[in-house]
C-alpha cells in the first residue's frame, strides 16, 4: 500500500480529560498525524466523527463505567464513514479482544505501549491494515488459532446454541424456532458432540471460548 500523502486525521475518544489532553499533546508535534477533534462521551464521539470524518478514531474502550459502552460505541462507529477504530485498553483479556474485533475495531493496543507503537498503529489503521502491539498480537494469534480449530456449526445449531445460552429449555427453543422438541434435541446432541461437551452448560462455555457465540 502507498503511504498517506496527507496527515492522518484523528479523533480522540476518552472519558478522562487529562488522558485526552496528554494524547493530543503527544500527537501534536508528530508529522503525519493531526488531531481534528476529541470526545469524552458516546454522544460527543458520534457527533465528532460525523462532523470531521476522520481517518482513525482512537478509542479508550473503558469510555464509561464498563467496557460494554466502549464496545457498543466501537460497533457503531465502525459502521460510519470515518469509522476506522483503534482501541486502547488498560487490561487485556481474550474475551475483550474477541468482543473488540467483533465490534469492528481495526486494531487494539494496551495503554502502556510506547508512543512509537501508537503512531505506527494509527498509520496502519488508516492504511487498512490491522494494528497490534506485542501483547495484543499474541492474544490475537491465540484467538485465531482457536477459531481455525473450532468446529463448524450450521446456522440452526448457532441459533439453538444462542437460545441455550439464554436459558431456554428444549421445548421453549422449539416454540421460538417453530420446530419440534425432538428436532431441538437432535441439534443439541450434535452441538455437544461437535464441542466435546457433556452438558448444555459446558457446550455454551466451550462455544464461547471458541468464539462461536
Amino acid at each position: 500500500m502507498t503511504a498517506p500523502t496527507r496527515p492522518t486525521r484523528v479523533v480522540l475518544v476518552d472519558g478522562h480529560l487529562m488522558m485526552r489532553q496528554g494524547l493530543r499533546a503527544l500527537l501534536h508535534g508528530e508529522a503525519g498525524v493531526a488531531v481534528v477533534a476529541e470526545a469524552g462521551t458516546t454522544g460527543e464521539a458520534v457527533a465528532a466523527v460525523a462532523a470531521t470524518r476522520p481517518d482513525v478514531v482512537v478509542l479508550d474502550i473503558r469510555l464509561g463505567a464498563a467496557e460494554e459502552e466502549g464496545i457498543e460505541l466501537c460497533r457503531r462507529l465502525s459502521r460510519e464513514p470515518g469509522g476506522s477504530v483503534l482501541v486502547l485498553t488498560t487490561d487485556l483479556t481474550e474475551s475483550l479482544m474477541l468482543a473488540v474485533l467483533r465490534a469492528g475495531a481495526r486494531g487494539i493496543l494496551v495503554k502502556d505501549s510506547d508512543f512509537t507503537a501508537l503512531v505506527r498503529a494509527i498509520i496502519d489503521v488508516r492504511s487498512g491494515r490491522s494494528a497490534f502491539d506485542s501483547r495484543t498480537a499474541a492474544v490475537a494469534a491465540k484467538l485465531l488459532t482457536r477459531t481455525r480449530n473450532a468446529p463448524r456449526l450450521t446456522r440452526r445449531e448457532r441459533d439453538i446454541l444462542s437460545l441455550i445460552a439464554r436459558g431456554l429449555s428444549n421445548r421453549a427453543i422449539g416454540g421460538r424456532l417453530y420446530i419440534s422438541e425432538t428436532t431441538v434435541k437432535f441439534h443439541v446432541a450434535n452441538l455437544m458432540r461437535k464441542t466435546g461437551a457433556s452438558s448444555r452448560t459446558e457446550a455454551v462455555f466451550k462455544a464461547g471460548r471458541l468464539g462461536l457465540i
